[in-house]
């Protein structure tokens, strides 16, 4: 079995809902990072690796196959799951328990999507309200016409040069958002395809329905 064309479920700190836990089939990896560990056992999901301080957690978790971490570290736990799942040969990655919470650690788990990217994977973070996933250097995703709410696609960093939006209430063609202006929040879907494509640079896309994050899965990895 190929890793690279399964999922590679991250979970951290925070409260699961029907909608937001992880449905690993066969072949997908869960890693429970931290205090992400007794999230996912509130939901009869057994990780298939924990890794962390366990600062959060307040103590060794139960289970046959642990990592601990030192208190004191480069990589933030989130961090070192994702490293671990690249190590496996995963390349398709879903993130929860990454927004909300210190805004810090939103932000830091944001500029990991763009991470991923960089190594040649594909991340999705997921929370309460809001899911985001990252394109760069050419790349180009399609979200279906059952999409319904806002999209918000901002720049990394420096500038994202030929930035081209279709099917959204707000198109753009050959355009260069920057870094340092946010044109890009509070776009609509419009209930047709909509295309996101950056020719140079980096992107984030956030969009607000979060919903049907694992319904349009299916689609948004093809690409």
């Amino acid at each position: 079995m190929d890793p690279s064309t399964n999922i590679c479920y991250i979970v951290g700190a925070m409260s699961l809902t029907p909608d937001l836990r992880p449905y690993p089939l066969s072949g997908d990896y869960v890693i429970a990072a931290d205090l992400g560990f007794d999230s996912l056992m509130a939901y009869g999901v057994v990780p298939d690796l924990a890794v962390g301080d366990f600062d959060s957690l307040g103590h060794r978790p139960d289970h046959p196959n642990v990592i601990q971490l030192p208190a004191e570290k480069d990589d933030t736990d989130m961090v070192y799951a994702l490293r671990k799942g690249l190590e496996l040969g995963y390349r398709r990655f879903i993130l929860l328990g990454g927004i909300g919470g210190r805004l810090e650690h939103t932000l830091g788990n944001l500029q990991l999507l763009d991470w991923l990217a960089l190594h040649g994977a594909q991340g999705f973070l997921a929370g309460e309200k809001t899911a985001a996933t990252c394109i760069r250097d050419g790349q180009s995703i399609t979200f279906p016409a059952a999409m319904s709410g806002f999209l918000s696609v901002l720049c990394n960093s420096g500038r994202a040069e030929g930035v081209d939006l279709k099917g959204l209430k707000y198109p753009l063609e050959r355009y260069v958002l920057t870094g340092d202006f946010p044109l890009g929040v509070s776009n609509q879907f419009l209930g047709v395809p909509a295309t996101v494509s950056v020719e140079r640079g980096s992107l984030l896309l956030l969009w607000s329905d979060r919903g049907d994050l694992y319904a349009h899965l299916p689609k948004l990895w093809a690409q």
